[in-house]
């Protein structure tokens, strides 16, 4: 990705401002929750997102919904987001969600240790 290329201009909501080298702290776990499950919404919205998703994830229709309110699973479902930068970027712009609000819900979830780099 070039610098400057990610298109944070386009969303309505703005993080916080941050001093240079600060991470973003965690989201409120209540706030992160309504997130992942916007989230997995937008996954499960196209059956190609959704099919890749379960392949990755090793789940099935059937037991989406049981694993579902499970914060660590929550938690999966943001970073798969992360991973992909134009499935994040997408979602991102479905929903008016600066990519950074992903990340600190993935934290407000209690993931994120591969992430984070403080």
């Amino acid at each position: 990705m070039k610098t400057g290329s990610f298109p944070l201009g386009k969303f309505q909501k703005r993080p916080a401002a941050r001093r240079p080298g600060q991470s973003a702290g965690p989201m409120p776990r209540d706030e992160a929750g309504l997130l992942a499950v916007e989230a997995l919404a937008y996954v499960a919205a196209e059956p190609e997102r959704l099919q890749r998703f379960l392949s990755l994830t090793g789940l099935s229709p059937g037991n989406l919904r049981e694993i579902s309110a499970d914060p660590g699973f929550l938690s999966s479902v943001l970073e798969h987001l992360a991973s992909d930068e134009a499935l994040l970027v997408a979602f991102c712009q479905s929903g008016a969600h600066d990519p950074l609000s992903v990340m600190q819900a993935i934290r407000g979830l209690g993931g994120g240790a591969v992430w984070d780099s403080t």
